[in-house]
């Protein structure tokens, strides 16, 4: 977890994303260069647009750190990052939090800037995400389990798409609603049902905003109850 002074809190999805834009401020990074970058799906797309602007690979995974692991053993990723704070490189096969914050601390030492104010920089380079993350631990299973099936069914109803859903001045339309499903570009297996549906709706008034991508992610606790994840990520451009 990243804070700068008065509490200025990073988002993980903005943290692997400021990493990536300043790679060539980190030692290890000069060295190696940069493979290509992967985050996980329900982390925001504040990467996907960094990768764009600078024209890098980017792997979007189910979650679980394994999917990275083949990603950087066939030397396709140096970095990814995940929206529960896990953050590495191809320096090792797994999530290392001490990696991440010398890599910050190398980016704040280049750029003489706070967190804060590489952040709005960041931020009116390549846009802002809004992410937000909502956890339901040690609910009950059968109950779990019927609210992800009627929200499978009610999302994966082909009448859902271009349905509309009005919030205060805005109005929002059903765009895509899938389920995620990942094909691992190094051995070929198929990963399916890790997130039970997403739901793409991009506002008709926000003419500078991408659209708003929510993600409803299950996963059995070690209690064998279910442990439900909503993510929220909503892109815009920041005018300057």
């Amino acid at each position: 977890m990243v804070l700068g002074k008065r509490g200025f809190f990073v988002n993980p999805s903005d943290s692997v994303a400021v990493i990536a834009a300043n790679a060539s401020s980190i030692p290890y990074f000069q060295r190696t260069g940069v493979k290509g970058l992967a985050r996980s799906m329900p982390t925001s797309g504040a990467l996907d647009n960094v990768a764009k602007a600078l024209q890098m690979p980017l792997y979007e995974t189910p979650t679980g750190w394994k999917f990275f692991g083949n990603l950087m053993d066939a030397g396709k990723l140096s970095l990814c990052g995940e929206e529960s704070f896990g953050t590495g490189s191809d320096h090792i096969r797994e999530k290392d939090g001490l990696w991440a914050v010398l890599a910050w601390l190398s980016i704040l030492a280049a750029r003489k800037q706070s967190v804060e104010e590489v952040m709005k920089d960041h931020w009116q380079k390549f846009g802002r995400n809004f992410f937000t993350r909502y956890d339901y631990e040690e609910v009950d299973s059968d109950a779990a389990n019927r609210t992800i099936k009627e929200l499978e069914t009610a999302m994966l109803d082909p009448s859902f798409v271009g349905k509309k859903f009005s919030s205060g001045d805005k109005t929002y339309e059903v765009a895509v609603a899938d389920n995620f499903a990942y094909t691992d570009p190094v051995d070929g297996s198929v990963s399916k049902n890790q997130v039970t549906t997403r739901v793409v709706t991009p506002p008709h008034s926000a003419s500078r905003c991408s659209p708003v991508t929510v993600h409803v992610h299950e996963s059995s606790s070690l209690s064998l109850s279910l442990s439900l994840a909503l993510s929220l990520s909503l892109s815009l451009r920041v005018s300057g």
